[in-house]
């Protein structure tokens, strides 16, 4: 977008130089040009002529020492050197010469024409052209200024720039609710007959970045019909009244080019709970009361639909959210595996991709993560592969892409520590590796490395989820949290002192153990009770308690007593297996980086732990028998390209 500069000169410079110009045109240009229009003859010819009756006019000029005179014609002027004549006058008068004194005009008509137009137009030039900038200026003719009251609607005629549902993937259920509604727009009658009707309103709710505002311009595509959408903060004017008057205008408009779609983007910023207190916001309050009153005033029935979406759904107002105005509410979650995969695979399609890409590897890693985020990872591998040379996405571009998104930037590879920071580093990570392996309900390390980023994190380790898990049991949580205390662990069992590089962990076991003790029933001393209620789950999901003063300072000393148990359980066995500790370390202080498979091998090379073998149920040993094939156990090999972030990453 360029950006519009005011004009660097004061309006009244401008229209100092038209008057400049003007008097220049008036002293110097028009007696030029009247000069340029008389014809000079000498005073033997001027006498002839007015001998033979060729003159009907003459002035005596005796100051400038010339006669002007005009012949019988009217229309040309001669001059003409005055001599010393003292019978000129007798002469003219028996020539029937005026010789009344009037001054014989010497402009033409269109040069007196021009002498007063020419200073009009330049003026009024002049005048549009500061007006045009001006509002240029101050936005154009869409301009508050200028346009005060008017809603300001993107309105998409007829296919929503071609998105349809295909496009949107990972978001099953939402699309099944919203074809009903593209079914209805397509066939009313079916609906009529039966005695249903459209919702007036849909809400489309969930976390950022899921495809809310995809979804919507996908229903007015699928239906083809028009789409008007626009953003709740819009709305919001410096002027009392305005909001509300732009909430008429967009559905004055709507209304005209029913059936269409209008779409309402973040209406938290207009929809908030009225508190109806003093010095509250009027001017939001009259906007939100201006859209209950056009969503209860249209017809249905005419194919009006309105979408909104929002990332906080307990902040809106309650009489938005009855019946008759947001009638359903659509969750628009974040995807799970396989809406994954489908959303890599949307975005992938257009990426040229060799033999080794495994989409469903990145899909299982990637558990957490919304369809933007996947988006962007898909354009961060490509980018990786054109800054290689490549002309086709691998693997480890799409996992490289996927360390940029998830962990927190790139590599940084110009920050340079000191040996010993590397080393404690190096000691952090593999602790926490370490604790992983040691551990029961764990998932395994896909890598540990001791390369900043640039997001701060100077050394981190992943994990890969086995397989997408949507509850978490007591043993996992506590298990998780001992993993985040063993980097402080190793830090303090080897160094003897502390770093602020577990600020990070501290926090992430902090959440988990309160959370556990607030919302999840561990707790034994609390037992069953809810002590805490999530406020924006859909942002940042922080919890507030409900509970007194004295029941915070026991949760509190609950939390502690349980980060203490964790801490000590993974002192304990980071204590039992110091010696592999101490050579792993070594190791990743030497390579800096280090696969899940390299450290697993060192890792039984140097315990002697070997990986347990799976139970076999009754049906599996069936079914050997009957094969006559023993079972062979083998190790369970992490596959490189599926990691997950299960370690934050601090600062160390």
């Amino acid at each position: 977008m360029n950006e519009v500069k005011s004009p660097k000169k004061p309006l009244m410079y401008y229209y100092t130089i038209v008057l400049i110009l003007l008097l220049v045109f008036n002293f110097v240009a028009m007696p030029w040009i009247s000069e340029h229009q008389i014809k000079e003859v000498d005073y033997n010819t001027f006498i002839n002529m007015v001998d033979n009756g060729e003159v009907s006019t003459v002035e005596i000029q005796e100051q400038n020492n010339r006669i002007l005179f005009q012949g019988n014609d009217g229309r040309k002027i001669y001059k003409t050197a005055m001599l010393p004549d003292n019978d000129l006058v007798s002469h003219l008068l028996d020539a029937n010469v005026s010789t009344t004194g009037e001054e014989i005009e010497q402009t033409s008509a269109l040069v007196s024409i021009l002498a007063w137009v020419l200073p009009i137009i330049l003026f009024v030039a002049i005048g549009q052209l500061m007006s045009r900038k001006m509002m240029e200026k101050m936005g154009g003719g869409n301009s508050m200024m200028f346009n005060m009251g008017k809603s300001n609607a993107r309105v998409y005629v007829k296919s929503a720039e071609g998105i349809k549902f295909a496009d949107v993937a990972g978001e099953d259920e939402a699309k099944e609710n919203l074809s009903e509604i593209v079914d209805y727009l397509h066939d009313p009658g079916k609906y009529r007959e039966i005695g249903a009707s459209m919702p007036k309103g849909i809400l489309l709710v969930g976390p950022p970045g899921t495809g809310k505002t995809m979804l919507a311009k996908a229903v007015a595509g699928e239906a083809d019909v028009p789409f008007f959408s626009m953003s709740g903060s819009e709305f919001v004017e410096m002027f009392v009244g305005m909001g509300a008057s732009k909430v008429r205008d967009l559905f004055k408009q709507a209304k005209e080019k029913a059936p269409c779609i209008v779409f309402i983007d973040e209406i938290d910023a207009i929809g908030k709970k009225r508190d109806g207190q003093l010095g509250g916001n009027d001017e939001r309050e009259q906007t939100l009361n201006q859209l209950l009153a056009e969503m209860d005033g249209f017809d249905t029935s005419k194919g009006l639909l309105i979408l909104a979406a929002t990332n906080r759904p307990e902040v809106l107002d309650k009489a938005l959210l009855r019946p008759g105005r947001f009638d359903r509410r659509i969750i628009v979650d974040k995807p799970d595996q396989k809406g994954r995969l489908e959303t890599l695979k949307v975005h992938a399609k257009n990426v040229a991709m060799d033999e080794t890409v495994d989409l469903d590897a990145l899909a299982l890693a990637s558990a957490g993560l919304v369809g933007s985020d996947l988006a962007n990872m898909i354009n961060e591998a490509a980018i990786n592969a054109v800054k290689h040379g490549r002309k086709y996405v691998n693997q480890s571009d799409l996992f490289e892409a996927f360390e940029i998104v998830a962990v927190g930037g790139k590599e940084k590879k110009d920050r340079t520590m000191s040996k010993r920071e590397r080393r404690i580093v190096a000691y952090h990570e593999v602790g926490h590796a370490m604790v992983t392996a040691l551990q029961k309900n764990t998932e395994p390390v896909q890598k540990i490395t001791i390369v900043p980023r640039t997001m701060g994190a100077l050394g981190y380790t992943l994990q890969t989820p086995e397989e997408e898990k949507f509850l978490q049991t007591k043993d996992e949580l506590v298990a998780k949290i001992t993993t985040y205390m063993a980097g402080r662990a190793a830090e303090e069992l080897v160094f003897r002192s502390a770093t602020s590089g577990a600020a990070n962990d501290i926090e992430c076991a902090t959440n988990i153990a309160r959370a556990m003790i607030t919302q999840f029933g561990m707790s034994e001393h609390f037992g069953l009770m809810s002590l805490a209620t999530v406020d924006n789950q859909y942002l940042d999901g922080r919890a507030a308690l409900n509970c007194g003063d004295e029941t915070a300072a026991q949760i509190d000393k609950e939390v502690m007593e349980l980060l203490r148990h964790c801490y000590d359980e993974a002192t304990r066995l980071l204590s039992e297996y110091r010696e592999a500790l101490d050579q792993i370390a070594d190791y990743l202080y030497e390579h800096e980086t280090i696969t899940g498979k390299e450290f697993m091998k060192l890792f039984r090379e140097l315990t002697g732990i070997q990986e347990e073998k799976p139970e076999e149920t009754e049906e599996e040993k069936t079914t050997e028998e009957t094969a006559g094939e023993a079972a062979e156990a083998s190790d369970v090999e992490v596959p490189e390209t599926a990691p997950e972030v299960t370690d934050g990453g601090a600062d160390v």
